[in-house]
């Protein structure tokens, strides 16, 4: 074994063992992965950034773009509301129509996408059908990732597998190879959610439901005694917050309910104040701030939601700019108007501290505010409010134009006059020059996560091809399971796959696991795209955990979901989709064609 085949190696291991600890952003290790490269001179420095040029990263922000754009018109509204009309309310028949609905949107737009279009409108119908959201929402992110095998757009290891034949000049594949094998496993996945997985999903309490519960405790009300230190403040000069941690949630006035608060606030002698805050820190405090206790423990939160106030749950949107943020830091009730009540975060409760707590994609937040800006909160972008909503103000009139344009790069996509990458930049350029899409939200649009996690971890296929590393490992996976036949091999690079996609991304097990499966390939003197399929289809089904992919993270905090929860629907699953793969994928694709 080379010493640089050792370097390769023992920097596959460091990026696995980062991934899987998420002690550090994903687009951060593939720029440490990237960087490594070009100084240990694995790569040269030109290779190193070869991927920020690459047509594979150039066609994934293109598809978020014409998502965004078909997202903006109104098509996809049109679309999963015309087919959810359907779905009535027996719960298998509910399944199988929202999974349908998930899975054909993202054939053509990325999964995470398809997922959060979905989510406030299942959440409204658990709720119309009286159902647990624990019972849809499962169900709705695995049919993202199945839908996204059906093109070549649907997820990005089709687009990257396609890039990393071309670069080993193999046939590659066009837009609707991929369909076949895509539809089998689609239709395989719904038949098991509807017949065997959904008597496997838990049957939980909705978080804003039992929230609620669990805040009671935390909500008094209080009147500012004349004398009081408070008297002539603002809200940010009372430093109830900072000091006290106890969040003003309205003003009771004159018999006149306040309810649009922000830090430049003033507060006034004899004001009622509706609190949230840890009991004893009110009792400590109440003399020090001259506050009267005016109940301490209200029996319900009903006035919460009276006309002018609700209490609703949201969730992170993709891309939010509060991922990452405290409260503190984003001003949030300035911005939006609303007071946050608690987070709900893998399961768990956190009232205390608000302000400090840095949030987290896929936290679910209990918040307060006045019922007239919730419309606003929603049309942000920056949260998805769980909530029966009026769909925010859309582009209508620009939604048959979005449609012509999404129709063309289809047509061109199938007859394959042009590279996808030109075709998809095309297609996202029309849509902005059209004004389907402003241009400032296209770039809004572009989760650019994704797109430095790409162009960072390309380098390192072309590591292990060039210093042999992928060549030694097909080697080892042939002398493990060669014994067995081409067949058994084929089962082996999905199940590498499919354990591989669980710690680092889909985009970046494609990366490290497919120059394996084209070496493998090429040794048996097998057909190479047979091996790629059997790895980009086991590097997007990830449904063993809920950090396996963004769409599970997405559904995790709504459906008050366990880590467990997946891996006992998913398990089943993935073993169900192996046996597919296996007896389908060589009849549609030959392992060794005349």
């Amino acid at each position: 074994m080379s010493t640089e085949i050792i370097l390769t190696l023992t920097l596959i291991g460091i990026t696995i063992l980062l991934f899987a600890t998420e002690r550090l952003r994903v687009d951060v290790i593939a720029l440490l992965v990237l960087l490594t490269l070009a100084l240990s001179g694995l790569i040269s420095p030109t290779e190193a950034l070869a991927g920020f040029a690459s047509p594979a990263v150039v066609t994934v922000w293109a598809v978020y773009i014409v998502s965004a754009a078909l997202f903006k018109t109104g098509v996809t509204d049109f679309l999963g509301n015309l087919i959810l009309r359907f779905a009535g309310s027996h719960e298998a028949r509910l399944i199988a129509v929202i999974m349908l609905t998930c899975g054909t949107m993202s054939a053509f737009m990325n999964n995470i996408g398809a997922t959060a279009v979905l989510l406030p409108a299942v959440v409204g119908i658990s709720r119309r059908a009286n159902l647990p959201l624990s019972r849809l929402l499962i169900p709705l992110s695995f049919s993202s990732l199945l839908g996204g095998n059906m093109t070549l757009i649907g997820t990005p290891p089709n687009i990257l597998a396609s890039n990393l034949l071309a670069e080993r000049n193999l046939s590659t594949f066009s837009f609707f190879d991929f369909t076949p094998t895509g539809i089998a496993i689609f239709l395989t996945g719904i038949t098991y959610m509807v017949l065997v997985g959904r008597h496997l999903l838990p049957v939980r309490e909705a978080a804003r439901d039992q929230t609620v519960r669990q805040l009671r405790e935390y909500v008094s009300e209080v009147r500012i005694l004349p004398g009081s230190p408070l008297c002539g403040k603002t809200l940010v000069e009372s430093r109830l917050g900072a000091d006290y941690d106890l969040t003003v949630i309205a003003i009771l006035r004159d018999g006149r309910l306040y309810t649009e608060l922000n830090r430049l606030t003033h507060l006034l002698p004899d004001d009622c104040l509706i609190l949230k805050g840890v009991a004893d820190k009110l009792i400590e405090s109440r003399a020090r701030l001259g506050l009267a206790i005016q109940t301490e423990n209200h029996a319900d939160l009903t006035w919460l939601s009276s006309e002018d106030l609700c209490v609703v749950e949201a969730i992170l949107a993709p891309g939010s700019p509060m991922i990452g943020r405290t409260l503190r830091q984003a001003r949030f009730r300035n911005r939006y108007g609303f007071s946050v009540l608690a987070i709900c975060r893998h399961g768990s409760l956190i009232t205390r501290r608000l302000r400090d707590v840095p949030f987290r994609f896929g936290d679910t937040v209990l918040i307060e505010g006045p019922r007239k800006r919730l419309q606003a909160l929603q049309d942000s972008g920056d949260f998805l409010v769980l909530e029966p909503l009026a769909v925010e103000s859309r582009r209508h009139d620009k939604a048959p134009v979005a449609l012509v344009i999404m129709a063309s790069v289809l047509v061109l996509s199938a007859m394959s006059v042009l590279p996808i990458s030109i075709i998809m930049l095309a297609g996202a350029l029309a849509m902005v020059v059209t004004g389907c899409l402003t241009m400032d939200e296209a770039y809004q649009s572009i989760e650019w996560r994704s797109v430095f996690l790409i162009a960072g971890m390309l380098p390192l296929g072309t590591a292990m091809e060039s210093t042999g590393t992928a060549r030694f490992l097909a080697d080892l996976m042939i002398g493990f399971a060669g014994q067995f036949g081409p067949l058994a091999i084929l089962a082996g690079v999905f199940i590498l796959a499919g354990l591989t996609t669980e710690i680092m991304s889909n985009a970046a097990t494609t990366v490290l696991i497919v120059p394996i499966a084209i070496d493998v390939a090429l040794t048996l003197g097998a057909s190479p795209r047979s091996f790629v399929l059997a790895a980009v289809i086991g590097a997007s089904i990830s449904f063993l955990t809920p950090v396996g992919h963004q769409a599970n993270v997405l559904v995790f905090g709504p459906g008050e979901y366990r880590f467990t929860d997946y891996t006992r629907v998913g398990g089943p699953l993935t073993l169900t989709l192996l046996l597919v793969t296996m007896i389908v994928l060589p009849v549609l694709w030959p392992l060794f064609p005349d």
